[in-house]
């Protein structure tokens, strides 16, 4: 796991590692670790876990070609695109188990041997794999399911004695608790919850503290934007997705969602704000449009392109038809849900009709992946220390270029700027993390930031903190504010996840 404040690591799996120029990341795995049903944890593991991870096109295979085991405890991975981003990629990834994927890594082997990616066999073998469903979890590390637990409700973490770690972790048992906000609420405010991560409405939160619950503040490095699918006219245009810019005060829109805990994006990079001055130059930052609140300029851009405002103050486009739509939310995030009601609410008065619709959070990345919507509030930003993985997550994730299920939003990555600059988005971002030369790496971010602050393929609404309630009743080891373990996000990285691990948090 990454520590945010120094830039250092806490290894798990891998006890060392190394960029080895021009072309090679090396990966050194901890030895003596074995999975639950008793098998060692070798570099076959690896292997395993990274053939099923180019049958589900991770996007790391844009700069790695071929994973090899250099020994029983030696992974080499060569990049064809050397960058700094892989060690992050790498890292980061979860171990699937020989003993349960290899199989369907042998498959994924094979194809590739055979020149088959992409074809009806590689496209059988993915649904092969979405479909699978093991009989049980096979853990690398302290925790394992009590599968008998398992309720709609909640499920019990039980620890793995046998576990290469399992003497530094001080709990037992760690109970998750099922749902979204409006379920967990009430089990903070009864003491059934310890910590919980959820976007609580202010309302709430001040409930908390009135209980003397304490509220953990963290930087997640991301937020809600609006997304649009390309497909339904006329979000194809960048005028209208600027007008909509324009048209949404974003202040309001933060303090109504999550009061403290939101904070208005400033700089309309895609990027997190806490980010932008670690790799934009205060120079390239005068470049940027802030898009502050400005009906004039929305309307200057609409009717510029031959929109026209009816008599009943809705706006008709160029052909002729009423600027009507939809904006999805998922039903249960009360802090995007209040973004959403907000945002529509907005853009109606503006003339743009809007309504908002929930949707059940578990469907939701198959309504917008799958293309059944017209707007929708999904995430922005990652969490992750290069701006890359930002921009994975704003054209790449919820569109064609990665996502299994359909087209999402259907963005062009070919796209011309306002000067005639033909850009490929999709070139740029993985260009931003080419190399081993930061430096060069931040001019190239700089380019495909201004193209995302020109282009506007979504409109980011605000940068998300942490409202994250720590109770102090059943556990200890919560540190004081301004430690530097909170520079961590509450997702990414989890500093509570951190903490569980090195054996800070632990019973009372």
């Amino acid at each position: 796991m990454y520590k945010w404040a120094d830039g250092t690591w806490f290894p798990q799996l891998a006890t060392k590692w190394e960029l080895v120029p021009p072309d090679k990341f090396v990966v050194t795995l901890r030895s003596g670790v074995k999975w639950a049903d008793g098998s060692d944890f070798t570099a076959t593991d690896v292997l395993v876990t990274f053939n099923v991870g180019r049958l589900m096109n991770w996007t790391v295979f844009k700069y790695v070609d071929t994973v090899a085991a250099k020994g029983t405890y030696t992974v080499e991975f060569h990049m064809a695109k050397p960058s700094t981003v892989v060690p992050r990629y790498v890292l980061r990834e979860r171990m699937r188990d020989a003993s349960t994927y290899g199989a369907i890594a042998k498959k994924v082997e094979a194809l590739v041997a055979a020149n088959k990616v992409g074809s009806d066999e590689w496209k059988a073998l993915l649904k092969e794999l979405t479909d699978f469903r093991p009989a049980k979890l096979n853990p690398s590390g302290p925790y394992d399911i009590d599968l008998k637990s398992i309720t709609e409700a909640q499920l019990t973490l039980v620890k793995v004695p046998t576990a290469w770690n399992a003497k530094e972790v001080k709990f037992d048992k760690i109970v998750l608790y099922n749902g979204e906000t409006p379920t967990v609420s009430p089990l903070v405010l009864s003491g059934d919850v310890d910590y919980a991560t959820h976007g609580f409405p202010p309302a709430t939160e001040k409930a908390f503290v009135d209980k003397g619950i304490r509220i953990l503040r963290p930087p997640i490095y991301s937020g809600p934007a609006i997304f649009f699918n390309n497909d339904v006219y006329p979000f194809s245009r960048v005028e209208v997705r600027q007008a909509i810019a324009y048209a949404i005060d974003r202040a309001p829109n933060a303090t109504v969602s999550l009061g403290a805990s939101a904070k208005p994006q400033k700089y309309m990079t895609g990027i997190s704000d806490n980010l932008v001055p670690l790799w934009i130059s205060a120079d390239d930052l005068k470049k940027f449009n802030t898009y502050d609140y400005d009906v004039k300029k929305a309307e200057a851009l609409l009717t510029g392109i031959g929109f026209k405002k009816g008599a009943d103050g809705i706006w008709v486009d160029d052909k002729g038809k009423k600027m009507e739509f939809e904006l999805i939310v998922p039903a249960e995030y009360a802090d995007w849900s209040a973004a959403a009601e907000n945002a529509a609410a907005q853009l109606t008065k503006f003339g743009i009709k809007t309504t908002m619709r929930g949707v059940q959070f578990q469907q939701y990345v198959n309504e917008v992946d799958g293309q059944k919507f017209t707007m929708a509030i999904y995430g922005w930003g990652a969490g992750h220390p290069h701006p890359h993985f930002s921009y994975v997550a704003d054209l790449f994730t919820h569109n064609y270029v990665s996502s299994t299920i359909g087209k999402g939003q259907n963005f062009p990555m070919k796209q011309k700027l306002a000067d005639g600059t033909e850009v490929d988005l999709e070139k740029l971002v993985v260009n931003s993390a080419d190399g081993l030369d930061e430096a060069a790496q931040k001019k190239m971010v700089t380019t495909v930031a201004l193209a995302f602050n020109q282009l506007l393929p979504i409109v980011p609404l605000w940068e998300r903190y942490g409202n994250n309630p720590a109770l102090e009743t059943r556990i200890t080891g919560w540190p004081p504010e301004g430690d530097p373990v909170y520079r961590n996000s509450p997702y990414a990285d989890s500093f509570t996840v951190l903490m569980i691990l090195d054996g800070r948090l632990k019973p009372k």
